[in-house]
C-alpha cells in the first residue's frame, strides 16, 4: 500500500544535535494519548518527533505492521533524520522491532515499553485472535458500535478528569474497524526468531502490574536482546497515562539508549 503522510507531526526540536526519537503509539491510543504525559521531559534532552500510524485519525485505511515500520523511517525521511531511536509502546513496541529489522542502518537505539516477542501466546489471547475479523466487520457495519467497544478501556482511566472530553474526542477520530484491522496484524506478529539479533543498544520499560503484556514476557523480551536494559515502572498497561511515574522511566530508558547508541556511559539502573 503506497505511503500516505500524517495529516500532522508533533516535533520537540530538543537541544541542538540531540538524538532523535521517534515515538510509536500504542493499538487504541492515539499518538498524543499515548505520549502527552513525556512530551515535556523527553523534549528538554531529545528531538521528539510523533504521528499516527495508518488507519488511525484521519490517515485512511491500515495497513500491516510492516508498512507502519517502513513509515517511521518515511517520516524520518521528509524531516531529515537520518538515524532514530524507535520508541515504542505495546503494538508500538512490535513495530519499533520491525523497524530494526527492516531498516536497520537508521535505527541508533529501541526503546521497548509494555511489549513483547508475540501477543498471541495464551489460550485466551489466540481464541481473541481469532474473532479480530469478525469484530473488524461488525464495526465497518456500525461504526458506532464500535466505537464503544474500541477505547472504552482507556477512555475509563480520564473519569473524573477535566481531559476526558479531549480524550474522547482523541478516540473518535478513529475508525473501529480500522484499529481492529491493527489488532488483526498485532496478532500475527512475532519477532521470536530474529529479535536476538538485535544489534543497537536497547532499553525495555517493564510495566510491572500488566495483565495484557504479562511482566514475563517483557522481560523475557529483554532477556532475548543482547545486552538491553530493563526499566521497571510501577503500573499496568496504561501507565503512560502516569505523568508522575512513567516520564521519568520513560526518560531514563531514553538516556540509556542514546548515551550507548553515541559512545557513552551505559545507564543501567
Amino acid at each position: 500500500m503506497a505511503w500516505r503522510p500524517p495529516a500532522y507531526v508533533r516535533e520537540l526540536p530538543g537541544p541542538a544535535g540531540a538524538p532523535a526519537l521517534v515515538l510509536l503509539h500504542g493499538l487504541t491510543a492515539s499518538a498524543d494519548l499515548n505520549w502527552f504525559p513525556s512530551f515535556d521531559a523527553l523534549g528538554r534532552e531529545f528531538r521528539v518527533v510523533s504521528y499516527e500510524h495508518r488507519g488511525y485519525g484521519d490517515r485512511g485505511d491500515p495497513g500491516t505492521l510492516e508498512d507502519c515500520a517502513d513509515d517511521a523511517v518515511a517520516v524520518a525521511d521528509a524531516l531529515g533524520i537520518d538515524r532514530l531511536v524507535a520508541v515504542g509502546y505495546s503494538m508500538g513496541g512490535a513495530i519499533a522491532q520491525l523497524v530494526w529489522r527492516r531498516h536497520p542502518h537508521r535505527v541508533q537505539g529501541l526503546v521497548l515499553c509494555a511489549t513483547g516477542r508475540s501477543f498471541r501466546v495464551t489460550p485466551r489471547e489466540r481464541a481473541m485472535a481469532a474473532t479480530l475479523g469478525i469484530s473488524a466487520a461488525a464495526s465497518r457495519l456500525s461504526p458506532s458500535v464500535g466505537r464503544r467497544f474500541v477505547g472504552a478501556t482507556l477512555i475509563r482511566r480520564f473519569e473524573g478528569s477535566p481531559l476526558r472530553p479531549w480524550a474522547e474526542a482523541e478516540l473518535r477520530r478513529h475508525h473501529p474497524a480500522a484499529i481492529l484491522e491493527c489488532a488483526r496484524s498485532l496478532a500475527r506478529f512475532s519477532s521470536a526468531e530474529w529479535v536476538g539479533g538485535v544489534d543497537v543498544p536497547t532499553a525495555v520499560v517493564v510495566t510491572t502490574g500488566d495483565v495484557l503484556v504479562p511482566p514475563d514476557r517483557q522481560r523475557a523480551l529483554a532477556q532475548a536482546i543482547p545486552g538491553a536494559t530493563v526499566h521497571p515502572v510501577d503500573g499496568d498497561h496504561g501507565a503512560f497515562l502516569d505523568s508522575d511515574r512513567f516520564p521519568p522511566v520513560l526518560l531514563e530508558a531514553c538516556r540509556a539508549v542514546a548515551g550507548r547508541g553515541l559512545g557513552g556511559t551505559d545507564h543501567d539502573p
